[in-house]
């Protein structure tokens, strides 16, 4: 509001419709983690809550500003969406080689 933009000029921007901005704002539903990266650098943070004192929220954060689903950052590091998702939620611990990889992508 306080740059006076209309939602077309904000869908323009996140690469989205005008249907999907009001849908985001009356909370209908949530973006889809590709847009994230759009959305935080247009408001120069990141407007979701993760923990980065954890490795779990620092897998989050490292997902939500790359716009990575748990399957592409699986991809990335050699495992399954599903590994991804269990790291997060901390029912596994990672491997060496896995935090090696992380390490250099944080």
């Amino acid at each position: 509001m306080e740059l006076n933009l209309l939602q077309k000029d904000l869908a323009k921007i996140c690469g989205v419709s005008e249907d999907c901005i009001a849908n985001w704002e009356k909370n209908r539903n949530t973006p889809q983690i590709q847009y994230y990266p759009r959305i935080s650098n247009f408001l120069r943070y990141l407007p979701f809550n993760v923990d980065l004192t954890n490795l779990s929220g620092k897998l989050k954060a490292l997902r939500y500003i790359n716009g990575l689903s748990q399957k592409q950052l699986g991809k990335i590091l050699g495992v399954d969406g599903a590994t991804v998702c269990s790291w997060e939620l901390e029912e596994n611990k990672l491997h060496k080689t896995i935090l090696v990889k992380l390490d250099l992508m944080l």
